[in-house]
């Protein structure tokens, strides 16, 4: 699992890194605005995700503004990560 989730990680900080370098130099023809429209998604989803971490690991682990921009960062490989702490720890 542990390698699910570093694998998932780095494939994500791909994806940033090419939507980010999109905005700042735009590919050429579509790719472009597919890019654009991705990046849009992810921010919605990682945002959803972030406020579902939120409300489902507040009381069951201390967490500071680090662990919250983990999860915006990373999505759904950080609640892997995190939902494992808890089931340690209980």
């Amino acid at each position: 699992m542990k390698f699910i989730v570093t694998t998932g990680k780095a494939i994500t900080i791909l994806a940033w890194c090419m939507m980010g370098y999109n905005l700042v130099m735009p590919f050429n023809g579509e790719i472009s605005l597919i890019l654009n429209t991705l990046l849009l998604l992810t921010l919605v989803m990682h945002g959803i995700q972030t406020l579902i971490f939120h409300r489902l690991f507040k009381t069951l682990l201390p967490l500071n503004h680090s662990d919250y921009l983990n999860v915006f960062a990373f999505g759904v490989f950080s609640l892997l990560a995190y939902r494992r702490e808890v089931i340690e720890k209980s």
